[in-house]
């Protein structure tokens, strides 16, 4: 089982908005576990946590994303101008034992 936290520093007075914003934008996303805004350490923090079978299968979720589908379109209308919104991000992948 893989574990993959994307992580991104956003803006002041947007880390509400941005996870906000992938709440909605995710929910229909089976591998979506949580979204997460920080209490304590870096402030503005947001982590978008998803869970996946093995590497090949984030692979092949992330591959999904890559595709010019309907589905796609639709995603990357309502995510229009969601890189204003955040300074930096990062990405960690664990393996759960």
């Amino acid at each position: 089982m893989i574990i993959v936290h994307d992580i991104f520093i956003c803006k002041p007075g947007n880390a509400s908005k941005f996870a906000k914003l992938f709440k909605e934008v995710m929910a229909d996303n089976k591998e979506l576990v949580h979204i997460m805004t920080d209490l304590t350490g870096e402030f503005n923090k947001v982590i978008m946590v998803t869970q996946h079978d093995s590497l090949t299968a984030y692979e092949q979720s992330f591959e999904k994303y890559m595709q010019d589908s309907e589905e796609m379109k639709q995603m990357k209308e309502k995510m229009k101008g969601y890189h204003d919104l955040y300074l930096t991000g990062s990405r960690e992948i664990y393996r759960i034992w």
